[in-house]
C-alpha cells in the first residue's frame, strides 16, 4: 500500500494577507449588523428633547457694542457656542473675551449644562456676562 504524500507550500506573505482580508471581512459584517439592525437609531418621541433645533441667539452689551451670542442646539445637545459679530474692534478692546467665550463653551459642550461652570479668575464678569447672554439663548430654545 503506498500512500500519496501531498506536499503544500505556503508563503508567508499569502497568510498574512489571508488573515487580514479575513479580520476586515468580519469588521465589516459587524459594522453592518450593528448599523443596520432594527431599531437602532430609533428613539421614544421626545423622550430625550431638551431643546427645539436650530440657532438662538441673544445679546450682550460691552461699552456700548452689541455683540449676539449665537448657540446651535440640536434636540438633545448643545451643538456651539459662539460670537455672530466679532469684529476687529471688540477684540482689540477685549482681548480676553474671545478666550472667555472657548473656555465657558468647552466646559458646557463636556456637561451639556450651565451648572457648576468654573469661570475664570482673569475674567470673572465678563465671563458671567457671556454665561448669562448663553443661558438667555437656551432659554429660547427650551422645548416646549
Amino acid at each position: 500500500m503506498r500512500s500519496k504524500t501531498k506536499i503544500v507550500v505556503l508563503h508567508m506573505k499569502e497568510i498574512i494577507y489571508t488573515a487580514v482580508f479575513l479580520a476586515l471581512g468580519i469588521l465589516l459584517i459587524f459594522l453592518l449588523v450593528f448599523m443596520f439592525r432594527p431599531g437602532s437609531g430609533k428613539k421614544a418621541a421626545g423622550a430625550d428633547k431638551q431643546y427645539t433645533p436650530g440657532i438662538y441667539t441673544s445679546t450682550l452689551t460691552l461699552n456700548n457694542t452689541n455683540l449676539e451670542v449665537e448657540v446651535t442646539t440640536g434636540e438633545s445637545r448643545i451643538e456651539s457656542i459662539r460670537f455672530a459679530n466679532l469684529d476687529e474692534t471688540v477684540t482689540t478692546m477685549f482681548p480676553l473675551i474671545q478666550p472667555a467665550i472657548e473656555e465657558i463653551a468647552d466646559q458646557i459642550y463636556e456637561t451639556q449644562s450651565l451648572e457648576n461652570i468654573k469661570i475664570s479668575d482673569e475674567t470673572p464678569y465678563t465671563s458671567q456676562v457671556i454665561l448669562d447672554a448663553i443661558s438667555e439663548a437656551l432659554g429660547k430654545a427650551a422645548a416646549d
